[in-house]
C-alpha cells in the first residue's frame, strides 16, 4: 500500500502519537524505509520482506525522489556538488554520497505544511528536485546543508514509478495490479 505521510508522523506503528498506527488500520504491514518525522510524502507499506528488502537495501539502487524546500538560491556549483556526490559525516564516519539527479525545481503546488515553514522575508527560499539510489539517516537535509542550503521542507515525491499522485496527506491506497506488476519483475 501506498501513504501520503504526513508531517510530524513518526514513521512506526508503535511510539508517542502521531504514529502510522493514527493512520492505517490494517494489519501486519510494515513501512519499506524511513521519513522522519518532519519529512513528509510516500511510503511504501508491505507485508512482503523480500519486497521490503530490495525497496531498501541500497545494494540494489532503488531510486527515491524529493523535492526539497531549502532556504536561500542554490548556486549551479552547489547543484553540481549535490550531483556528483559530496563528503558528509554521521556516527559511524564520513562518506560520498552517491551521485544523484539534482535540479531546480518550480515551486510546486502543495497544500500548506501544519505548522508552517518558517519564512524570512530577507532570505528567499527554492525548490530542489533530488533523485538518490541510497538513503542513510537525514542524508537530504545534511547534503544541502553541507553546500550552504539548509533544507526547511522535504517531501518525498515517488519511490521508482510509484507516486503520490491522487493522495493528499494521511491518505492511502493499496497499489494496483499494474503498480504490483511493474515491481516484481524489477524485484525477481
Amino acid at each position: 500500500m501506498l501513504l501520503y505521510k504526513p508531517y510530524n508522523v513518526l514513521c512506526q506503528f508503535t511510539g508517542e502519537p502521531p504514529t502510522l498506527r493514527d493512520f492505517i488500520t490494517v494489519p501486519n504491514v510494515y513501512p519499506a524505509g524511513r521519513l522522519d518525522r518532519d519529512s513528509e510524502g510516500l511510503l511504501v507499506l508491505t507485508s512482503d520482506g523480500a519486497l521490503q528488502h530490495r525497496l531498501t537495501d541500497p545494494c540494489h539502487e532503488h531510486p527515491r525522489t524529493y523535492w526539497a524546500q531549502v532556504e536561500g538560491a542554490p548556486t549551479r556549483e552547489a547543484i553540481a556538488a549535490l550531483s556528483s556526490g559530496i563528503r558528509i559525516s554521521d556516527k559511524r564516519g564520513s562518506f560520498y554520497t552517491r551521485p544523484a539527479a539534482v535540479s531546480l525545481l518550480n515551486e510546486p503546488e502543495l497544500l500548506p505544511r501544519d505548522p508552517p515553514v518558517r519564512f524570512r522575508k530577507s532570505i528567499p527560499t527554492a525548490w530542489l528536485e533530488l533523485t538518490l539510489t541510497e538513503g542513510r539517516n537525514r542524508q537530504i537535509r545534511r547534503m544541502t546543508a553541507a553546500v550552504g542550503f539548509p533544507t526547511l521542507r522535504l517531501i518525498r515525491v515517488a519511490t521508482g514509478r510509484l507516486t503520490l499522485a491522487g493522495l493528499s496527506p494521511g491518505q492511502w491506497r493499496e497499489l494496483t495490479t499494474e503498480e504490483l506488476g511493474n515491481l516484481r519483475p524489477v524485484f525477481s
